[in-house]
């Protein structure tokens, strides 16, 4: 069996476009600034984990967009992977942190999920709590997520054309 991470996309510009948006957004200076997310290596990679946990959750709502989301997943793959050997991570080590890379994206992604559907947004900011802000903040994960249910509701609205061709946006951020 050949693993995932060696398999070529059908769609190279679409997974390109769609994992550059997800990166692009959770790099904005206003989640760290206005938002209180910490400015490090987590902080980043927790708003990384959490826009791909939407943007795939949408693509998984159409059985044709399913195949789709596995690309993006494997790109997200690819570039801890990369990340990790940049940081100095050597050959040997790279599994057992993809490992938990993969544990925790799951894992935060299923809290995620679970949290967008109970009623209010009191489970949603409790999770984003414990996972963004490390379960110490001073109110301001009320105010993300406020903004992961509109990046929600934006998702839903995309159509299938606009996501097969890599054009997703996600809320602006006011402060």
């Amino acid at each position: 069996m050949i693993s995932p991470l060696f398999r070529r996309s059908k769609r190279p510009g679409t997974i390109s476009a769609l994992y550059g948006a997800i990166v692009a957004q959770a790099r904005l200076p206003a989640f760290y600034r206005d938002y209180g997310v910490p400015d490090t290596v987590e902080g980043r990679f927790e708003l990384i984990v959490l826009h791909l946990a939407l943007v795939l959750d949408r693509l998984a709502a159409q059985p044709e967009l399913r195949a789709l989301g596995q690309d993006l997943f494997d790109q997200f793959c690819q570039d801890m992977d990369n990340n990790l050997r940049e940081m100095g991570v050597g050959d040997l080590a790279v599994p057992k942190h993809m490992r938990r890379v993969g544990e925790a994206f799951y894992g935060r992604a299923q809290a995620y999920r679970a949290a967008l559907v109970s009623d209010g947004d009191q489970a949603l900011a409790e999770s984003l709590k414990r996972n963004i802000y490390a379960g110490t903040e001073d109110g301001r994960a009320h105010r993300l997520a406020d903004y992961v249910c509109e990046a929600v509701r934006r998702l839903k609205a995309l159509d299938e054309a606009g996501l097969v061709n890599g054009l997703i946006r996600f809320p602006s951020l006011s402060s």
